[in-house]
């Protein structure tokens, strides 16, 4: 038992919990009564409006004469769709991600010209500073990858000469170091763990100046350095995917929450890294896994619809997975009929999947992905809500055919989606203007001072 752990448990916890909850206690129904937009959604679920971005669309409805009626599901890159950007890559058989952090950053498509100037500056930027590693990363192992990264972009402020100018020419030189060595930092994290809580080897290869970001991470986590063009490209698909994903997303609000204060780019975008950890935000890859694991012990056939329509009814009603009655990767706040990563990623994961020894879970999932909405649906009362697959579902399978393991799915996220926080916060300082700060309605009534020697 650590030190923390053990002075906690000296002292009477659980008593001390229960006065926390009936001194915090707030009634449900009181958020009606005020009107209160809980998580800044409305009633109808759709968001409320908190600025104006240039940076990405994302449509999953449209309001009809007051009436949330589902469609289809959009992304837009700075006014592209991000299918038309990725289809193209595809079909042009070359890495995409860096013309997607481009575009993000400066609002425009490259031309071939400056695609290769920008990832030459990529590629110089990777370097993590002299003795960063052997100081910041591997004096201190953290259990948790996504721990690591916020602490390190937090560490980095010490490192950089300049690092509260919030000038756009700082900020910009800023975000282009930290897009280039997150990946590295990722790396070198996840060989630290290796050794530290698994017992096993490190690793650590010198990163290839010509590479791209899916080739280098690939190269980097793998022990033999090998891997196929097929694999990282696949990789690449899986990066322009989640680069961006509006304004309103947990991750990007808090990044820029934390830039309307004024602060540095390492503390906001260490914000965001914090935000894209939880399991109902970039962390949901994580429990789609676990949820997986869950249908393979709890049923004899994951390829069978009828057992796996009973344990999803199972899971729903908290008698299965983890208790928590949801289904991971199914249901989006934006997305109705459609979310167009999951689309592309389900089609990447069957063409990887089929006739391999992964063809079982991915069956699985799309069963989940069939029978979950009428399910749910079934349990609920009218009106029926329009349920899709999100972005999670398929992406923990990718992961695993790529050979990638789990302690660096949620980072991988995060690699694709500091190109978003970047294009963010730049906006955010250039249009925000305000320090964001929504109210609270204050629950409380008003008590007298007691003196302590009359309590």
């Amino acid at each position: 038992m650590s030190t923390i752990e053990s002075h906690v448990a000296e002292r009477d916890i659980k008593s001390l919990c229960e006065q926390i909850k009936k001194n915090n206690y707030i009634a449900p129904a009181d958020y009606e009564h005020f009107n209160i937009k809980r998580g800044l959604r409305n009633a109808d679920g759709t968001g409320v409006m908190a600025g104006i971005t240039n940076v990405c669309t994302v449509e999953g409805y449209y309001i009809d004469d007051g009436e949330k009626v589902p469609r289809e599901g959009h992304l837009y890159f700075r006014g592209y769709n991000m299918e038309d950007i990725v289809s193209s890559c595809i079909e042009e058989d070359r890495f995409g991600f860096e013309e997607v952090i481009y575009l993000l950053l400066f609002g425009r498509l490259p031309t071939k010209e400056q695609l290769d100037s920008f990832c030459d500056t990529l590629s110089e930027c990777r370097e993590l500073p002299e003795d960063f590693i052997e100081d910041m990363i591997m004096k201190a192992p953290s259990p948790d990858i996504m721990n690591k990264l916020s602490r390190a972009v937090l560490a980095l402020y010490s490192y950089d000469g300049n690092p509260d100018d919030t000038s756009l020419e700082n900020v910009l030189r800023q975000c282009i170091h930290l897009i280039a060595q997150i990946p590295a930092i990722m790396v070198y994290a996840y060989q630290v763990k290796r050794r530290h809580y698994y017992r096993k080897s490190m690793y650590i290869h010198p990163m290839k100046p010509e590479y791209r970001t899916a080739q280098t991470v690939l190269r980097s986590i793998r022990a033999d350095k090998t891997f196929t063009d097929r694999e990282a490209k696949l990789l690449d698909v899986c990066l322009m995917l989640h680069a961006e994903h509006g304004g309103g997303n947990n991750s990007t609000f808090t990044t820029r929450v934390l830039t309307s204060s004024g602060t540095d780019t390492y503390a906001a975008l260490a914000g965001g890294i914090s935000s894209l950890k939880g399991p109902k935000h970039g962390g949901a890859n994580i429990k789609v896994s676990e949820m997986v694991d869950h249908f393979k012990a709890g049923i004899s056939d994951i390829t069978d619809g009828g057992q796996v329509a009973d344990f999803i009814s199972k899971i729903m009603k908290k008698e299965a997975g983890d208790g928590s009655g949801l289904i991971y990767g199914m249901g989006h706040a934006i997305y109705t009929l459609s979310d167009p990563r999951a689309k592309i990623l389900k089609a990447k994961a069957e063409e990887f999947a089929m006739n391999t020894e992964f063809e079982d879970e991915f069956i699985l999932l799309s069963l989940i992905e069939k029978l979950t909405p009428e399910i749910f649906n079934s349990y609920k009362s009218t009106p029926k809500k329009a349920m899709c697959a999100n972005v999670d579902l398929y992406s923990g399978l990718v992961y695993k055919m790529l050979n990638i393991p789990s302690d660096l799915f949620t980072p991988i996220f995060t690699i694709a989606r500091v190109a978003g926080w970047s294009a963010h916060r730049i906006e955010e300082l250039l249009t925000g203007g305000k320090i964001i700060r929504p109210a609270y309605k204050n629950n409380n009534v008003k008590n007298e001072y007691i003196s302590i020697n009359d309590r």
